[in-house]
């Protein structure tokens, strides 16, 4: 009596495609080649391609990269969040400061202060770059603080749903 063996090639590796959800390691450095944020040392991370996640520039680099697959490459300067604007360094009064926030908050040049969305469902960031004299108003930058800077992304795809 002879039997009959049935072999199968494992499946196809799941390839990254726009909507995917992943779960992958990644690291970001900015000009100097230093870690802004990585988390090969921990847990990964798990997000939804197109959700706004990651950059539009970055994911369009993840496209087609199969599970188990790693890359690493750098951005141009703006690509990844776009150039310096300056428009978006702005004087805020400190009256709207205080009505925002605690009135008696001292701002120093560099902290970054949450603001929220006129819709009041998010937040968006600025940092400190001057505070004028009297405390009367403090200037922000509005700005990513990579806006305008080569960006370095490095990506280890763990899994492809």
């Amino acid at each position: 009596m002879s039997s009959v063996q049935s072999i199968t090639s494992p499946p196809a590796s799941a390839i990254v495609e726009p909507g995917s959800f992943l779960t992958l390691h990644y690291r970001m450095a900015g000009p100097d080649g230093k870690d802004i944020i990585s988390t090969f040392g921990g847990k990964p991370a798990t997000l939804s391609l197109g959700a706004g996640e990651l950059s539009p520039a970055i994911e369009q680099r993840l496209l087609g990269m199969a599970e188990g697959a790693r890359t690493t490459f750098e951005l141009p300067a703006g690509a990844a969040f776009g150039d310096r604007n300056p428009e978006l360094i702005q004087w805020v009064a400190r009256k709207l400061l205080n009505e925002l926030g605690d009135p008696d908050e001292k701002y120093q040049v560099g902290d970054v202060v949450q603001f929220p969305t006129p819709d009041g469902q998010g937040q968006y960031a600025g940092a400190v770059q001057q505070v004028g004299g009297a405390g009367d108003a403090v200037q922000f930058d509005f700005n990513h603080p990579l806006a305008g800077q080569p960006v370095i992304f490095e990506a280890f795809v763990i899994g492809v749903l």
